[in-house]
């Protein structure tokens, strides 16, 4: 008979735990989502008037610019979306993930090589507004650590994951001298497998100076690529990294890009 009586107050209790855990985390997207975010044209404008992109680079001043980025761990972008990326001759930004880096060594410097962009997706991709400062600084650290102990370059661009970024990710980020890099469109292909929707997802979204999420993880990504290389080419864009899309100004550490 207690346990009876007592029934109905621990499923108040845990109905209010699960309401107050709710809106905790919509008050953080919330939060994210009123973030100050710099788009790429406003960046380009910022340059010193005159002043040109390096030699041999586009200037998307006058170019019609999109920068495909991919997020996931190293071992994810395969072969074949490296070879479509050469083929198609666009040049891209990866936000790699650190725990596997060093399995993945000849990847990282194919990415390199190729001409890609790296950026710094955290050790283990941890919600960084979930965690403490000084995990939020070890997420990257040893992120730029080991990026840069195989590439010999400086990464300078992060992305938060699942884009949850707040006042303390921007301190930290700026500290370390990276900028933030979140998205104008993703093909959600986290959620699907069908190539064609996740190639009309991004089609649909696509627009001049847009910044494009896509995860080689997933079944439909790569199979999708092809398409979506081929339909963009057609439509006039010129894809770039997301540093060169900013050019000739520089990503400013702590800045959120979108």
């Amino acid at each position: 008979m207690n346990i009876l009586k007592r029934r109905p107050r621990l499923l108040i209790l845990l109905t209010l735990a699960v309401v107050a855990a709710v809106t905790v985390t919509v008050v953080m997207v919330i939060q994210a989502n009123k973030m100050k975010t710099v788009s790429p044209s406003e960046e380009r404008d910022r340059a010193a008037s005159g002043r040109g992109v390096p030699s041999g680079q586009v200037d998307c001043r006058k170019v019609k610019c999109i920068a495909l980025t991919f997020d996931g761990n190293p071992g994810e972008p395969t072969d074949r979306l490296m070879d479509l990326l050469k083929e198609y001759k666009a040049p891209s930004t990866f936000f790699l993930e650190g725990r596997r880096i060093h399995k993945f060594p000849d990847v990282v410097r194919r990415i390199a090589k190729d001409g890609h962009e790296i950026g710094d997706h955290t050790w283990t991709h941890a919600v960084l507004t979930d965690v403490s400062d000084a995990q939020i600084r070890d997420e990257l650290t040893r992120t730029e650590r080991a990026i840069s102990g195989i590439t010999g370059g400086k990464v300078t661009l992060m992305r938060p994951p699942q884009g949850r970024t707040d006042d303390r990710v921007s301190k930290v980020s700026k500290e370390l001298g990276m900028a933030q890099v979140l998205w104008t469109v993703t093909a959600k292909d986290y959620e699907t497998d069908d190539t064609a929707l996740i190639t009309k997802r991004v089609l649909e979204g696509a627009d001049r100076d847009g910044i494009i999420l896509l995860h080689p993880l997933h079944k439909g990504t790569v199979p999708a690529m092809p398409s979506i290389l081929k339909a963009l080419r057609k439509q006039g864009y010129t894809f770039v990294t997301v540093s060169q899309l900013l050019a000739p100004s520089k990503a400013e550490p702590g800045k959120i890009y979108k």
